[in-house]
């Protein structure tokens, strides 16, 4: 027997595992929609990210439940969230499931539906809930939820809606997102890309010293070796201070030939 479900009524499970079906129908200006399950416990909170149950992390880290591959039928199409119940944890006290869309909100969702399905029996679903976005923004939506009652399990239906998407509702349960920042695109025209830093200058004791530009720049050609002061040209031999011309040494005067010491005076005669 089916039970058709309102907002906020629930029903008791015998199941000892089930599917929750999300069905819909697809058309133009129908965004996609994605299922997903937050495992919950005692106070209302996942225990860590990993009770999170979604596209990017379809399998939960004990098997117990897991987001199953979408199905496109006659009815529409349809994303499964899998559940064995009587094995989770005794800490797992619930188990939401949720819809989240892609590209528009709720409010283009046509025919919405949660289908709670006995996964070793099959057949007509136990349970089944039209979900309607109360305001039409809704970008994630609290479907239903599996919880704990005394040694078994029941169904609630929810249909609770959330604007701020996926990541408003699994915050909201103490799920931990961290959203990179977008790479900034480059500029259409791009900058020269700054090189590495000039490597170290040349060995001064090299024979031969080769110039090295700096950033791979084109540079400018050599300065002129700099002019000593007040402009005057240089010998190659070193200079004296100021940097003034010198004049040429004076050639030392020849001896002369016919030249003789004078005879001596008496005080240089000895006795």
């Amino acid at each position: 027997m089916t039970h058709a479900m309102v907002k906020g009524s629930n029903v008791p499970l015998d199941a000892m595992a089930v599917r929750a079906v999300l069905r819909w129908t697809p058309g133009a200006g129908v965004p996609d929609v994605d299922a997903s399950a937050l495992l919950l416990g005692a106070g209302g909170r996942v225990r860590s990210d990993e009770d999170f149950v979604f596209y990017n992390q379809p399998r939960h880290p004990s098997g117990l439940v897991r987001r199953l591959p979408k199905r496109s039928l006659p009815e529409g199409l349809t994303d499964t969230i899998e559940a064995d119940l009587n094995a989770l944890d005794p800490s797992v006290d619930q188990v939401v499931i949720a819809a989240s869309s892609d590209g528009a909100a709720f409010g283009a969702v046509r025919d919405l539906r949660i289908m709670i399905h006995d996964a070793a029996a099959g057949g007509e679903p136990l349970a089944v809930f039209d979900v309607r976005a109360e305001t039409g923004e809704e970008t994630a939506i609290i479907c239903g939820e599996l919880y704990r009652r005394g040694d078994g399990w029941k169904f609630r239906a929810v249909g609770q809606g959330y604007p701020t998407g996926l990541i408003g509702l699994a915050t909201a349960f103490g799920i931990s997102v961290d959203e990179a920042e977008p790479e900034p695109q480059p500029p259409a025209t791009a900058p020269p890309s700054v090189p590495p830093a000039p490597a170290p200058g040349p060995d001064s004791q090299a024979t031969v010293l080769h110039q090295q530009p700096s950033y791979g720049y084109p540079q400018p050609a050599a300065a002129p070796a700099p002019q000593p002061a007040y402009g005057y040209p240089q010998p190659a031999s070193p200079q004296p201070a100021y940097g003034y011309p010198q004049p040429a040494p004076a050639a030392a005067p020849a001896p002369d030939p016919n030249f003789v010491l004078p005879p001596q005076g008496p005080q240089f005669i000895r006795p």
